[in-house]
């Protein structure tokens, strides 16, 4: 098993090859998310917090998912458009990816063998905090707003 999330790479939005060693030395939160989801106002907060903390070393890194109720069913242009115009998203944002079952892309497999149960998201807008050594910190659920303290607290920890 892989010690450190940046063995694995994703795919930016825009198709462009994006492995995690782009983001060693950083704190990363990374988060499934979707545009047609009662939840998807956390990309207010998201993009607040990384604003707040992305010159001390924080990287939110955004992974568009259509795994539950079909909430993300746009096309990768479709998403980007939405995420920039709707809440002037400036972290970065992958491909639309899996993040549960068999079809889970290999990060998401790898964070529920590190941090067990609580890594596997059961909805959109699940976190996953990755240290600047690539460890696997901690998973938070889906309804834990990005700007809680209990987030902000880790993060500021890890950083």
């Amino acid at each position: 098993m892989s010690a450190s999330a940046h063995e694995f790479a994703f795919q930016t939005i825009d198709g462009a090859p994006l492995p995690l060693t782009t983001f060693r030395d950083k704190v990363v939160l990374v988060v499934n998310t979707a545009s047609q989801c009662g939840l998807t106002p956390q990309y207010d907060g998201l993009e607040k917090l990384y604003s707040e903390y992305k010159d001390r070393g924080l990287v939110v890194l955004g992974v568009p998912c259509n795994q539950f109720a079909g909430q993300e069913p746009g096309t990768e242009s479709e998403i980007k458009d939405f995420c920039e115009t709707r809440f002037s998203i400036d972290f970065p944002l992958t491909a639309k990816t899996d993040v549960k079952g068999d079809t889970a892309h290999p990060f998401y497999k790898w964070a529920v063998g590190q941090l067990g149960e609580p890594a596997e998201p059961v909805w959109n807008f699940h976190k996953i905090l990755i240290g600047r050594n690539g460890e696997a910190i901690r998973a938070f659920g889906p309804r834990t707003d990005p700007l809680d303290s209990e987030v902000t607290e880790e993060i500021e920890k890890a950083l």
